[in-house]
């Protein structure tokens, strides 16, 4: 047990070290040929190379023996037909007995958006450029509520078989409206949130879920109907970050209009 385990985290690491190559060489390449200059602090660059490496790998090698597993056994137990119809028979089934799966797909969504990498890098580097005007743990939560509902209402889609394209066109209709509303400031940022929830972490937990659900859901194609939810959770964080702007700049002004004006007797420089 031990020499497989050993084998796969080797694997794993050779994998990782495949994948982040091309990205050295393009570093290393321009450094080198294009700019015609020495690397700076080569032996830290190095170490910390290695680090990265070893870094991802770990975490990768983690999620896929212990994280996935769960997500899927969870996913496929929830939405089983015996458990959820607890005796009765499939076809007397509708789309609210599968509320358990409605609340765990929003909570598995909530909290692997938390933990998104991606999603934490952005959130650093957007309060660092907006000099705490945009805080970070505001942005993650708004991106996290926005995936965790994505998943619910597309679970519900899986559910109901309703087609995807419905949800697409209504979602983007909203995500132009409030364009034009929204703080020019958090525009670009929200775009950018709908694509970083589509990252290590929630990706391959959401595939499972999608597929957990489609295939244990009578009359569904895991093919037909289990993948989407990953496009749903690129859409919907858009909507809530901007939602997020919106609702703050308006507590703001109404903050900024009920304060208190003081009159020169009010404020005891008065005659």
């Amino acid at each position: 047990m031990t020499a497989e385990i050993l084998q796969n985290l080797g694997e794993t690491v050779l994998s990782t070290l495949f994948d982040v190559a091309p990205i050295a060489a393009i570093l290393l390449g321009f450094q080198v040929i294009v700019l015609r200059q020495r690397i700076p602090n080569l032996r830290g660059v190095l170490i910390g190379s290695i680090y990265v490496v070893l870094g991802l790998s770990f975490f990768l090698f983690g999620l896929e023996h212990a994280l996935f597993p769960i997500g899927k056994v969870m996913a496929t137990q929830l939405t089983d037909p015996a458990f959820i119809s607890a005796g009765a028979a499939d076809d007397d089934l509708s789309w609210d007995d599968y509320y358990w799966i409605y609340l765990f797909a929003f909570a598995i969504g909530f909290s692997t958006t938390l933990a998104e990498p991606a999603l934490i890098a952005v959130a650093l580097k957007a309060r660092e450029v907006s000099g705490g005007a945009v805080g970070g743990w505001g942005l993650r939560i708004a991106v996290a509520l926005g995936v965790a509902a994505s998943l619910a209402v597309g679970t519900l889609r899986i559910v109901t078989g309703t087609p995807l394209y419905v949800y697409m066109i209504v979602g983007y209709v909203i995500v132009v409206v409030q364009t034009f509303f929204a703080p020019r400031m958090i525009i670009p940022l929200a775009y950018d949130s709908g694509g970083v929830t589509t990252s290590t972490v929630t990706v391959p937990l959401v595939a499972a879920l999608g597929l957990g659900l489609a295939s244990s859901v009578p009359g569904r194609s895991a093919l037909l109907d289990g993948f989407g939810l990953i496009a749903l959770a690129s859409l919907f964080p858009m909507i809530t970050v901007m939602g997020y702007a919106q609702v703050s700049e308006w507590l703001a002004r109404r903050g900024t209009r009920k304060e208190p004006e003081l009159t020169p007797t009010e404020g005891g420089h008065g005659p």
